[in-house]
């Protein structure tokens, strides 16, 4: 039998909650958007339920495992989304024990934890599989297999089923955390596009819009739990090549500004985050390439945007949110 009953997002205001909480609604499924109570994101919670009648919005601190047995109380799968600063990744661990702490009280069935190619490492394949060794040599990397480690030993334990579904970078309209953001915002507004190179290397990206129908599907099979997945993007392409397509689209040619390990280096001395780029920068020269065989098997074809649609539907976002920009935005 199909588990149907009420998904929440834990973290759900990010790019990934909207497509997860688009498909949920789609498919009328009830489900509950899972944030902090005050500012921004009190406000991306309501936007994200809108009028949807299936829909109700949770507050939550990760911290505390009561409140997130309050915030979880009734679901019947709980999906993980929650973002830490990209110099705070010592905090995965550590809110995945709450997480699962509370989750464990208020007796939810299922947990899915939409994770990264971080605790991969360096590939030693090409695609890689889920039986790749996980030998991260990062502190990013240890900190998200540790969480990772923590939801795959959850699984059987206080009647949870677990699943970590791993996703390679990805892209798509409005999604403002993706580091190919900057090329359409550049290719909108008709400015130069910061890039982090080389950007000749062929990477893997994942359209956010198709990632919802996913774990949707992978909400009502049974069969998932239990185990890794991946979801690939569609096939390969350039950094360049994406800005190409993308100032094409606008009538411009290409204005990049490429900063390599260097460079990030120096500006990491004056930006933590640009510092903290600096050790995951392998991805850029080596990136890790997935094999989501195992997932189509499991569940079917899985839909997948071309990055000639993707590229066009990110620009297309980008040039709307450009035209409606204070004039002063644009300077």
């Amino acid at each position: 039998m199909e588990n149907t009953g009420r998904v929440g997002l834990l973290g759900a205001t990010g790019a990934i909650g909207a497509s997860i909480a688009a498909a949920l609604r789609t498919a009328g499924r009830p489900w509950r958007a899972i944030g902090r109570p005050a500012g921004h994101s009190s406000k991306a919670l309501e936007a994200m339920v809108g009028d949807d009648p299936l829909a109700e919005i949770a507050t939550w601190n990760p911290q505390d495992a009561n409140s997130v047995a309050a915030a979880a109380a009734g679901l019947q799968t709980a999906v993980y989304l929650v973002g830490v600063p990209y110099d705070r990744f010592e905090l995965h661990p550590r809110l995945m024990e709450t997480t699962l702490a509370g989750l464990a009280a208020a007796g939810v069935q299922q947990l899915i934890l939409v994770g990264t190619v971080y605790p991969y490492g360096r590939a030693q394949t090409t695609p890689v599989t889920e039986a790749h060794p996980r030998e991260p040599h990062t502190f990013k990397g240890r900190m998200r297999l540790a969480q990772e480690n923590l939801v795959l030993d959850a699984h059987g334990r206080n009647g949870l089923s677990t699943l970590v579904l791993r996703l390679p970078d990805f892209y798509g309209p409005r999604v403002t955390n993706s580091f190919l953001d900057g090329v359409f915002t550049g290719a909108a507004r008709g400015t130069r596009a910061q890039m982090i190179g080389p950007i000749d290397v062929p990477h893997e990206y994942v359209f956010v819009p198709d990632v919802g129908p996913v774990v949707e599907t992978l909400t009502r099979t049974q069969a998932a739990f239990g185990r890794v997945l991946h979801l690939a993007g569609a096939g390969t392409i350039t950094q360049r090549e994406i800005a190409t397509q993308a100032y094409a689209l606008a009538g411009r040619e290409p204005k990049l500004m490429v900063a390599g390990k260097t460079m990030l280096r120096a500006l990491g001395l004056f930006n933590p985050i640009m510092r903290e780029l600096v050790e995951m920068h392998y991805l850029q020269t080596d990136p890790v390439v997935l094999d989501d065989s195992a997932l189509r098997v499991l569940i079917g074809p899985v839909r997948k945007t071309s990055y000639e649609d993707g590229i066009r539907l990110a620009f297309e976002a980008a040039r709307t949110a450009a035209a409606l920009a204070p004039a002063n935005a644009l300077a």
